[in-house]
């Protein structure tokens, strides 16, 4: 399944940075970690954390799947906005679930800071604008709910917009929690600090079938190698829904273009991430190299690849929405790309065991939060094996 056009901006700015052998003989271990991308380092850094053993397995090149085409906007806000999951799951639950995202934002600013990772982490605030004037009315719903529960957040006009940010826009939602980064270094440098503590990792290593036992699970690779371990634990993104007869999430493509460095809004909009309330919204923010990366524009999935005339025209029509905002920005376009998620109906990940595969846990952060669902698997994982119960791991059940 192709993830991402080839492309992607990360993986041009970074190349391969890390590179790691194929698995070549059996061999065994506590835990097997299935996907090398920022779900798979985020989880198995938690189990090296824990002193097991831990292999990990990816059957392409280290980070080269969706995490090489994410644009690594780090939100609370997952895509559903509170108010309408309040409504699916209940008012509480929908307040945990928005909390969680805070958490994980903070916990992942502390992981970075604490192994010294330089990928371009940064702290910044989360704008969301209304796209016309029902959204105006939606938003303030959302307003008034995260102010009732004492969300950081405040209401700012058309007029303040174009004051502090030259943008033309309706009202929007601003909060100060949200954070960008470069999820492909960070993936690597986290492998690689892991591997170096005595995690064993394989590219170009393809499962092709499993044994799930009562006792233990028995992978066995594409050219015959086995790996015996305790439990598996896949963190493959949405490529993993293959594995299940139950539908439960979409597969869409999403567009993104990056402009060249130092474009001259860069001192208004670095410190800030930005999105509307259209569906498909359009979302942007800078990076760390001085450049402004914007996304969206989602299709329905393509199995049979996107051509570059779609991906052209895709990256055009992000300019031209992002013009209408922001009619005096100077946009040039540097490179452009496309990346395949996965979207579940509530907009929450799918974390924890499913009934018809023993010994299997499953990290699938799916929809436009994937890093931060996948900062919050860390702790549920680790959960998951001792046995210990979480509210989280009930709102992100399979059988929800």
């Amino acid at each position: 399944m192709l993830l991402r056009s080839p492309e992607s901006f990360w993986l041009l700015k970074n190349g391969i940075l890390n590179s790691y052998p194929s698995l070549k003989k059996d061999i065994e271990c506590d835990y097997l970690v299935v996907g090398s991308g920022i779900t798979g380092a985020l989880i198995s850094h938690a189990l090296i954390k824990e002193k097991y053993k831990v292999v990990m397995v990816d059957k392409r090149d280290v980070a080269t799947g969706s995490s090489a085409a994410t644009t690594s906007m780090i939100q609370y806000e997952i895509d559903t906005p509170m108010h309408v999951l309040a409504e699916m799951i209940g008012e509480k639950a929908a307040v945990d679930c928005y909390r969680a995202g805070i958490d994980s934002i903070y916990a992942l600013h502390d992981l970075v800071k604490k192994e010294k990772i330089e990928c371009g982490f940064e702290m910044k605030k989360s704008l969301q604008v209304a796209h016309n004037s029902k959204a105006v009315r939606e938003l303030l719903k959302e307003y008034e709910l995260r102010k009732k529960y004492a969300f950081d957040a405040q209401w700012i006009t058309s007029e303040r917009l174009e004051q502090e940010y030259k943008m033309f826009s309706y009202p929007g939602l601003l909060t100060n929690i949200g954070a960008s980064l470069d999820a492909f270094q960070l993936a690597h440098a986290l492998i690689l600090k892991n591997s170096e503590r005595g995690m064993q990792v394989f590219d170009h290593t393809e499962i092709k079938e499993v044994n799930y036992n009562d006792e233990n699970v028995e992978a066995l690779t594409e050219n015959g190698c086995k790996i015996v371990c305790k439990k598996i634990i896949y963190c493959t993104g949405f490529e993993t829904l293959s594995l299940f007869n139950k539908k439960y999430a979409d597969i869409v493509t999403t567009f993104a273009c990056v402009s060249e460095q130092k474009f001259n809004f860069y001192p208004i909009l670095k410190d800030t991430l930005i999105w509307d309330t259209d569906s498909p919204y359009i979302y942007m923010r800078t990076t760390d190299d001085l450049r402004l990366l914007v996304g969206g524009e989602d299709i329905k999935y393509k199995y049979d690849g996107l051509t570059e005339k779609l991906k052209n025209q895709k990256s055009k029509n992000l300019q031209t929405k992002l013009k209408r905002l922001f009619p005096a920005i100077d946009f040039i376009e540097d490179y452009n790309w496309a990346g395949a998620f996965g979207i579940t109906k509530d907009g929450l990940p799918f974390i924890g065991e499913h009934p018809d595969f023993k010994n299997a846990i499953f990290v699938m952060g799916l929809g436009g939060n994937g890093i931060t669902f996948s900062v919050q698997g860390m702790e549920l994982v680790l959960k998951i094996i001792r046995r210990e119960d979480d509210i989280l791991l009930h709102y992100y059940r399979f059988d929800r």
